[in-house]
C-alpha cells in the first residue's frame, strides 16, 4: 500500500495504523491455466482474500480510514458510517476493531448470513435496509443519518470518496505491473468502481496499450453481490465512463457455472463476483489471438455457503 504520512494523532493510534497497513495489499497473482485452451494467452487473477478482512475491499477501506484519521475527520470521538453490501463493511469493521474505533453500517437485509455474522462478531452496529432497495437505498439511509448527526458520525461514503480508487491506483495496479509488466488486458467488474477505475487508470499511465475491459451484470435483478447494473443503479461519483476500452455483460448463470468449473479444474473456491470476473477474462481470452489478461478475485467462497453449497 502507499506509505502513510501520519502527523498530529494519538501515538498509539498512529502505531496501530502502521501495523494494520502491513496486513493490506501485496496479494498473490494466481495463474489460471485449465479453463481455456489458447496457449498464446495467459490469465492471472489477484487473490484478494489473502489480506486482512478477506477481500479486495480492505484496500479502499484502509485508505479511506487512514486519510480520515490523518485529516482529523475521524478519531475515537466519532463512529465510522457507510453503506455496504457486505465486504467493505467487513473491511471497515476488521480494520477499526484493530484500531479501537467504532463502526455503523447500513446493510441490505438480504446480505448473506455469513456476512451478517462476521459483522456482528467484529462489533459493528448494523442498520438494516430493504432488500428491494439494494445498496442504493443503503447509501440514501447512510447519507440521511450523516446529515442528521454530523457530530456523531464520520461518513466514509465509499461510492464518492476519492481515496477508494486511489487505493488501487497506488497499490493494486503497481503490484500487477511489477509481477506482469507484459499485461495486455485488465478485466474487472463494476461495483463502487474503485478497483476498476484506480487500477485501470494507473495501468494506462504505465502502458497506454493496455486494454481495459469493464464488466457489469446483464440484468438489473442479478445475483452478483456488490456489482452494479449502471443503467438502472445510482452511478458512483468516482466512476469515469471514458476509461473503458470495452464493456461486457456477465450473467449470473454464467458466473455460477464458472464457480463449479473453477472448483473442479483449478481447485479454487470462488465467490460469485470473483467467478464473474473470471468469466469476463475467459471471454476476452476466446476473442484474442495472444495476450496477458489480469483480473481480480475480490473474495473467495467463504461468505457464500448458501450459494456455493448448491453448486459445488
Amino acid at each position: 500500500m502507499e506509505p502513510a504520512v501520519v502527523t498530529s494523532i494519538n501515538p498509539k493510534l498512529k502505531q496501530r495504523l502502521f501495523e494494520v497497513g502491513q496486513k493490506i495489499g501485496n496479494t498473490p497473482l494466481l495463474p489460471i491455466t485449465k479453463l481455456h485452451n489458447n496457449k498464446r494467452v495467459s490469465i492471472y487473477a489477484k487473490a484478494e482474500w489473502q489480506q486482512l478482512s478477506g477481500s479486495v475491499k480492505a484496500r479502499a477501506a484502509f485508505n479511506i480510514i487512514r486519510h480520515a484519521i490523518e485529516s482529523g475527520a475521524f478519531d475515537e470521538s466519532k463512529i465510522l458510517l457507510d453503506a455496504t453490501s457486505g465486504n467493505t463493511g467487513i473491511a471497515y469493521a476488521a480494520i477499526c476493531k484493530e484500531l479501537g474505533l467504532r463502526v455503523a453500517l447500513c446493510l441490505p437485509e438480504n446480505a448473506s448470513i455469513e456476512r451478517k455474522n462476521i459483522l456482528k462478531s467484529l462489533g459493528a452496529e448494523i442498520i438494516y435496509t430493504s432488500k428491494f432497495g439494494g445498496t442504493d437505498e443503503a447509501q440514501e439511509t447512510a447519507a440521511q443519518l450523516a446529515d442528521q448527526f454530523p457530530n456523531r458520525y464520520f461518513y466514509a461514503s465509499q461510492y464518492t470518496n476519492q481515496e477508494n480508487w486511489k487505493a488501487h491506483y497506488n497499490g493494486t495496479a503497481l503490484e500487477i505491473f511489477r509481477e506482469v509488466p507484459s499485461i495486455t488486458h485488465f478485466v474487472a467488474g463494476l461495483g463502487t468502481t474503485g478497483t476498476y477505475i484506480g487500477t485501470g487508470r494507473k495501468l494506462k499511465e504505465l502502458n497506454p496499450g493496455v486494454k481495459l475491459i469493464a464488466l457489469q451484470p446483464d440484468f438489473a435483478l442479478h445475483g452478483l453481490e456488490g456489482w452494479k447494473h449502471l443503467e438502472t443503479a445510482i452511478v458512483p461519483k468516482i466512476y469515469d465512463e471514458t476509461l473503458a476500452d470495452k464493456f461486457l455483460e456477465i450473467s449470473t448463470e454464467n458466473a455460477y457455472t464458472i464457480i463449479s468449473e473453477a472448483a473442479s479444474k483449478e481447485k479454487l473456491l470462488l465467490s460469485p463476483s470473483a467467478a464473474a470476473n473470471l468469466a469476463g477474462a475467459l471471454q476476452i481470452a476466446s476473442e484474442i489471438e495472444q495476450g496477458v489478461i489480469v483480473t481480480v478475485f475480490p473474495d473467495n467462497a467463504d461468505k457464500y455457503s448458501e450459494i456455493t453449497n448448491q453448486i459445488l
